[in-house]
């Protein structure tokens, strides 16, 4: 989870243990007769001969027009069941067709997304708030995950639109006709977060955001920053200030490719995917209709809940592309993505868990596959990897069509036990990871030092590798390794595991502590901005972390803008960077900085 200041009393209550959600049908007026139990439960459906494409997008998504009656308490309804249901099982999309809305409050909760059904957010208008607070909490945002708003254009009632978030909580495509709050109500912790593709009209106010990643947007202005505030390809972002204030600013993105997103024309379901660009800065939808192309939603295999892997493989052996409407998939083999350009898009957080130690997904060395919308869950027996993005050895070139991973999340423990040696795989060169959080738990159930082991967050093998907002925390040895050659990272976001039972536990043959971000040996060019780590040795805090940040010291390895912090004096780290950088201070939480490295 997020960090807390913990020279504070710590408000974080007791992990939320696996709750079953309520099915609205039983609550909730006629009208929403078809919100469902929980996707879960759902039964398997027989594997037919040959798949259909397109088909229902099942009861846990909530399609309205302006003229659907009893929108505000189908809102409320959802929020009601989602709110504190942080490892349930409720999975929701709720998706506006183009048009104006007059007096709604959107409260967004655990595994909800809304988004609008337009090629631009300004088809669709909500003339009111789409938020997001702490109140479930105390007023504590750092454990708001898993939610995410797209596609829409909000006018909010008091002039600023609150989405206080921590983690995997994208904010993508949006246009807010006002100011945007990112804290919650009495500017209580919080501990998020990611902006991509949106316009803000008026000025965003962090507050209490220890960090935050703003891409291809633009903004009115922007308030202040605490820890680690980093944007790229920013209209209206401020100036390259790091470390006070705390702004890595670069003024375009490298390369990018925005998510696929659902939209509807002439009343069909269609998915479009936008172009890729390179050194973009700004919104893709400012003049009129995005660039890109579109699917039909008949060339997809609407995937329920129940589905067995086999028949999602199936439906891809036929040339088919995924859409997991929302729920959870039991998987007894991996999901095996073997056709260049193919699209696998999850709705409402959808959620997919290897059963048997599999695991859940791999992609072939192949060009253009999308990834995006979806949650990896690890099951009991340990899985090698979760996901495969292509085979060991990849070596094919993709950089006019790379394969995209984008706001797709992994967890190890929180929900249940969970096991996973190494969480994410990259091996094919080129591949865009744009916006994931990789966590193993520190709260929940299932959780502890040797029962959800993970040793690895993310590994990357290929070369010419781009992750723009990359999270990835907790792990028991390396959060990040990169072998690949000529890798980028704009903005990195860690905390090393709360939980180490000692400095043995931790070890690094003669190094003390894993880093959170580690470089191969071999690696002659790799570039890095704005990345921070935080430990938190809540079980021994005399812990030693050498550094949080490792990696070969050769001139063709640049990193921009690195900061570690010791929370409150549980566990120090020596070094930034390599022998590099200050030793964090006592029990101060401030960050020790570097610049520039070498």
């Amino acid at each position: 989870m997020p960090p807390v200041p913990p020279d504070s009393p710590d408000p974080r209550r007791p992990g939320v243990g696996r709750r079953a959600v309520l099915g609205a049908a039983a609550s909730v007026a006629p009208m929403l007769a078809g919100l469902s139990a929980p996707a879960s439960a759902a039964p398997s459906r027989r594997r037919p001969r040959t798949l259909p494409g397109g088909g229902d997008l099942g009861p846990n998504v909530l399609v309205f027009d302006p003229s659907t009656p009893g929108i505000q308490a189908a809102l409320d309804e959802v929020f009601r069941q989602q709110e504190s249901a942080q490892f349930g099982t409720g999975r929701y999309a709720l998706l506006f067709r183009p048009g104006t809305y007059h007096g709604l409050n959107a409260q967004i909760g655990f595994y909800t997304s809304i988004a609008g059904l337009g090629l631009s957010p300004d088809d669709t208008t909500i003339n009111g708030d789409v938020t997001v607070d702490a109140g479930w909490l105390g007023g504590n945002a750092t454990q708001n995950f898993w939610r995410s708003a797209e596609n829409l254009a909000v006018v909010p009632a008091n002039g600023t639109n609150r989405w206080a978030v921590a983690q995997a909580a994208p904010f993508r495509r949006m246009h807010v006709r006002g100011g945007l709050n990112l804290s919650p109500t009495g500017y209580g912790w919080a501990s998020g977060g990611y902006i991509a593709d949106s316009r803000i009209d008026g000025q965003v106010g962090p507050y209490s955001q220890q960090q935050w990643y703003t891409r291809d947007s633009a903004i009115g202005s922007w308030l202040n920053g605490v820890w680690n505030m980093v944007f790229s390809g920013v209209e209206g972002a401020p100036a390259q200030s790091f470390p006070n204030p705390p702004y890595t600013t670069l003024e375009t993105t490298p390369v990018s490719r925005e998510k696929p997103f659902l939209y509807v024309r002439d009343s069909e379901f269609r998915v479009f995917l936008p172009e890729r660009r390179t050194n973009s800065r700004g919104v893709t939808w400012g003049n009129g209709t995005p660039r890109g192309t579109s699917l039909s939603l008949s060339e997809f295999y609407v995937a329920r809940p129940g589905d067995l892997a086999a028949t999602l493989n199936q439906a891809l052996a036929q040339g088919l592309h995924l859409l997991l409407t929302p729920g959870i998939y039991h998987l007894d083999q991996p999901i095996r993505v073997e056709r260049a350009r193919t699209v696998v898009l999850g709705l409402g957080y959808a959620t997919v868990v290897p059963d048997g130690g599999v695991t859940a997904l791999k992609v072939a060395d192949v060009d253009g596959v999308r990834l995006a919308g979806f949650l990896i869950d690890a099951g009991p027996v340990n899985s090698a990897t979760l996901l495969e993005v292509g085979p060991p050895g990849a070596s094919r070139d993709h950089s006019a069509d790379p394969i995209t991973v984008q706001d797709v999340f992994v967890r190890i423990g929180g929900a249940g036990a969970g096991r996973a040696t190494t969480s994410m795989v990259i091996n094919s060169r080129h591949t865009i990871v744009d916006h994931t959080w990789v966590w193993r738990a520190d709260h929940g159930t299932g959780v502890g030092w040797d029962i959800n082991r993970a040793d690895y967050g993310i590994v990357v093998n290929g070369d010419d590798v781009l992750a723009t907002g990359l999270f990835v925390e907790h792990f028991n040895k390396y959060d990040v390794q990169w072998y690949g050659q000529r890798g980028r990272t704009v903005f990195f976001q860690n905390e090393k595991a709360y939980d180490a039972p000692n400095q043995a536990a931790i070890q690094d043959g003669p190094v003390k502590g894993y880093a959170a971000y580690k470089v191969g040996d071999n690696v002659t060019s790799h570039e890095g901005w704005g990345l921070g780590s935080y430990c938190y040795y809540n079980v021994d805090p005399a812990i030693v972390q050498h550094n949080g940040f490792a990696a070969p010291d050769t001139p063709g390895v640049r990193f921009h803008d690195l900061l570690v912090v010791s929370l409150g004096g549980n566990g120090q780290y020596e070094h930034v960077i390599n022998e590099t950088g200050a030793p964090t201070s006592g029990t101060s939480t401030t960050p020790s900085t570097v610049v520039s490295y070498p």
